[in-house]
């Protein structure tokens, strides 16, 4: 015998004969407009199946009846922009950067390099726009560690800091309390000296007379006698107001507890030369860069 249908009262629809605690599910259909968009899709795949390569065989693939291929685009378009470039690269790999900053046309086709380099290869670290973050130098300002100058960015970008290269940037802040160079009540004490380079308040109480004596024992001859810093060394001026890690007491003493020397990359050899070049003028233009 035939089950009897169970219609809904309220809506007048047939159920489905599925009950769960009482409740019927609704024989309710699909809309026909989605229907329909549902077959054109089926359509559409049995279509673009036919026109471009899709099905794999055994060594190869189908090759539709246009032959085209997403990778033979890509080789294509790259070659394109590569014959449209090349002049332009050419000359940017042999002038030098006075020249190059000289030049108009060149100047604005190596800031568009040297933009979507940084971005691919700087960014992670100095952000997308060059603003750095804690432990990593902005680049908008003109408070530099090795120096603004083209020739200055370009031995940082081409060698690195800290990387390993004989040519590249040296010299690391010691941990004075972590080698048992310093007591942690001297460190303390540098550390309140320190702030008060910059016009911050030390802590109350503090020995600021040790302090002195210390900076100038241990300090001064990296950061110079009044704590101006020393580009050679990569030593900060710690009388302005630019703090790289931050100027409260706690992250002070914990970078002469264990000292500092952050690395940046060496990019020569890993960056072509043009793209080195145009890196350089690009950091230079973001806003601190020195005649």
């Amino acid at each position: 015998m035939a089950e009897e249908k169970h219609i809904d009262a309220l809506t007048g629809t047939a159920t489905t004969g599925h009950e769960w605690d009482g409740l019927r599910e609704l024989n309710t259909p699909l809309p026909r407009w989605w229907l329909w968009l549902f077959y054109i899709t089926i359509v559409w795949s049995v279509g673009y199946w036919v026109v471009y390569p899709a099905w794999p065989l055994l060594t190869s693939a189908t090759e539709g009846v246009t032959g085209w291929h997403a990778r033979s685009a890509v080789v294509e378009d790259l070659a394109a922009l590569k014959a449209q470039r090349g002049p332009l690269m050419e000359k940017l790999s042999t002038a030098s950067m006075t020249d190059i900053a000289a030049d108009p046309q060149l100047l604005d086709f190596s800031r568009a390099v040297g933009r979507v380099a940084f971005a691919d290869n700087c960014a992670p670290c100095h952000g997308a726009g060059g603003g750095g973050t804690k432990g990593y130098p902005n680049l908008n300002d003109d408070d530099w560690l090795w120096g603004g100058k083209l020739a200055d960015i370009e031995l940082t970008i081409r060698h690195g800091a800290r990387a390993g290269d004989d040519k590249g940037r040296a010299g690391n802040m010691p941990a004075f309390g972590r080698d048992n160079i310093l007591k942690a009540n001297e460190i303390s004490a540098v550390a309140d000296f320190t702030r008060t380079l910059s016009g911050l308040a030390p802590e109350a109480g503090a020995d600021l007379n040790l302090g002195k004596k210390l900076f100038a024992d241990n300090c001064a001859v990296c950061h110079g006698p009044e704590g101006k810093g020393n580009r050679e060394l990569g030593a900060p001026n710690l009388t302005d107001k630019i703090w790289l890690f931050g100027a409260d007491k706690a992250t002070i003493v914990a970078g002469i507890q264990n000292g500092r020397g952050g690395v940046m990359p060496v990019w020569a050899g890993r960056l072509p030369e043009p793209t080195i070049k145009a890196l350089t003028l690009y950091v230079h233009t973001l806003g601190g860069g020195e005649k």
